[in-house]
């Protein structure tokens, strides 16, 4: 039985398996009791069993992909909390550092005041310096009329004098010399006395009278017996005194000797000393008339290298010689060279317009041209290197873009939907290649389209597409009221606080131009926050919504042209609103 349709073949065939019966299918393939056999014609691009084990085989394959995608997913999501909470340390890196760097201008601005400070000091210390050498030219000049004054108390009056006074004082002046030379003289002779009396005295007092008495004692004390015993041993101690000096004159004699012998011994070793000295003198003039020599054989030996460097730039000149050049006109003399050279003059005067330099020039050449291959492979190189940083760089530029984008786009649907029961929003990046067609609904989490030539594609703008029924089509922002302009707006800074939180916000009456509804929405959105990012939200506002949420509330009142802070309670605050609306109402 031969069978055309595909599904009646695979369903019959299972049949016959089942029943033990054979099948022949239009491919030429045989399904037997035994299992499938190929007989007949065989086309091999028609075979369905082959295809079916192939579809088998892919999907299995296709799971495998799935659970791997699904666990790379999940990766990516752990780096994606790792990334933030990095960006998160790196904010508040940040903020130490503005507020190292508030405290750096602080220690900059105590500087300058102390500058300034010492400044003024030293211009006071100018003036009181000032002052102070005034005060000294006043100190002067009052001295230098002391001394005038000294010296006119000091002058002589004889001007004044009549003839008789003067008389009687010319008489008495020398009569007053040889006075005043006599008291001095008798003042003199009087402090000698007297120095004389003291020594006399302190002589008597320490000397002599101790030494009577200690006559006294040894006359008291001795007797007649002990007298001729003493005397014995004064005069034995006498004779060994003798015999002592008799020594000491003798080896005062044999010192005397040697000194004298050692005199001698100095003459000769200063005779010796002067022949060295000068035997020194005709060293240092020898050496001296050596160096001469020397200086004039160094002069002819740079002459000489002067000429072999010339000798040398000629031989240069003259190119590439052949190795035995020199061998071959070692043993001429002067004149068979000078011959061989005017030769050979003449002979080049032929090739005089042949550059005799052609071969050096063409190694030269070929080094600078392999020089600047190497470099330009080199050029080369570095540049292929720096498109790929370049190229590297603007990837994990849109990637970091990109990956922002999302985060932010992420965080924005679930806080519209939070703040917005029933509606939906999303994001929408708009390109530069793209223009307006940005605006379309694409899912904003999908993967982007790389750049045929693999350029990173420019992002001009974000969209904004909201719908607060949850129905129809979504508006943009120009298509909203002044209140679901402010609720995207919120939408937008608590999606973005989720994404990058700072730790603090400060909102100026966010909720002035919003519906009830909407108002409570943010203050348990703005509670959540605080308390599970640990982030502190102020807010002035004029709505009970708000303030139902707030930890400490502040009012501000104004009276005589003066603002007061003060510390109040919830119910005030709340009497004080409705007081307000209510005032606003009438």
């Amino acid at each position: 039985m031969v069978i055309l349709n595909f599904a009646l073949e695979l369903s019959l065939s299972l049949l016959l398996l089942t029943y033990k019966l054979t099948l022949w299918l239009s491919s030429g393939d045989q399904v037997a009791k035994k299992g499938g056999m190929t007989g007949g014609f065989y086309d091999s691009r028609r075979s369905r069993l082959k295809f079916v084990k192939v579809i088998r085989d892919n999907k299995a394959e296709i799971e495998k992909k799935t659970a791997h995608l699904e666990n790379v997913g999940k990766k990516l999501k752990d780096i994606d909390k790792k990334i933030t909470d990095l960006i998160t340390k790196h904010q508040q890196m940040d903020a130490e550092r503005d507020h190292a760097k508030s405290e750096l201008e602080q220690f900059k601005a105590d500087i300058a005041s102390a500058t300034k400070q010492k400044g003024s000091l030293e211009k006071a210390l100018a003036k009181k310096e000032k002052s102070l050498a005034n005060i000294r030219n006043q100190i002067e000049q009052i001295q230098s009329g002391i001394a005038m004054k000294n010296d006119e108390m000091g002058t002589e009056l004889i001007d004044q004098l009549t003839l008789e006074e003067r008389d009687l004082l010319s008489r008495l002046n020398p009569e007053i010399t040889r006075l005043k030379e006599k008291f001095l003289s008798c003042k003199n002779s009087r402090i000698e006395i007297e120095t004389r009396k003291e020594e006399l005295e302190n002589n008597l007092s320490t000397n002599l009278m101790r030494r009577q008495k200690e006559l006294e004692a040894i006359i008291s004390s001795a007797d007649s017996k002990t007298l001729p015993v003493e005397v014995e041993a004064k005069e034995q101690e006498l004779k060994e005194s003798k015999r002592t000096l008799d020594e000491a004159t003798t080896v005062l004699k044999a010192n005397v000797d040697a000194i004298n012998a050692h005199t001698r011994q100095m003459e000769q070793l200063k005779k010796q000393r002067d022949d060295l000295k000068a035997l020194e003198a005709n060293l240092e003039q020898t050496v001296q008339d050596g160096a001469k020599d020397l200086e004039q054989l160094m002069s002819s030996r740079s002459t000489y290298l002067v000429k072999q460097d010339e000798c040398m730039k000629k031989i240069r000149d003259l190119g590439s010689l052949p190795a035995d050049a020199f061998e071959t006109y070692k043993r001429k003399n002067k004149k068979q060279l000078q011959k061989l050279l005017y030769d050979c003059n003449e002979q080049l005067k032929q090739f005089s317009h042949v550059n005799q330099k052609a071969l050096d020039q063409y190694v030269n050449f070929t080094e600078q041209r392999e020089q600047l291959q190497r470099r330009r492979a080199e050029l080369d190189a570095g540049d292929e290197k720096i498109r790929e940083l370049i190229s590297v760089l603007d990837q994990r530029k849109d990637e970091s873009i990109e990956r922002t984008f999302k985060g932010v786009a992420r965080h924005f649907r679930e806080v519209f939907s939070e703040l917005v029961q029933g509606g939906h929003g999303y994001l929408v990046m708009m390109k530069k290649k793209d223009g307006d067609a940005g605006d379309d609904d694409m899912d904003e989490d999908a993967p982007r389209e790389a750049d045929p030539e693999g350029r990173i594609e420019k992002y001009i703008g974000v969209k904004v597409k909201v719908s607060f029924t949850g129905k129809g089509e979504t508006q943009s922002m120009k298509q909203l009221s002044g209140g679901q302009k402010t609720v995207v707006a919120l939408t937008l800074i608590f999606a973005i606080q989720r994404c990058d939180p700072a730790p603090f916000y400060l909102f100026d009456e966010i909720d002035a131009a919003l519906d009830p509804q909407y108002r409570t929405a943010v203050g348990s959105v703005v509670r959540r926050l605080a308390d599970l990012a640990d982030t502190q939200f102020i807010a002035t506002t004029f709505r009970p919504e708000i303030l139902k949420v707030a930890d400490k509330i502040y009012g501000v009142t104004h009276k005589n042209r003066v603002s007061f802070i003060n510390v109040v309670s919830k119910e005030q605050a709340m009497d004080f609103i409705e007081h307000d609306q209510t005032a606003n109402a009438s």
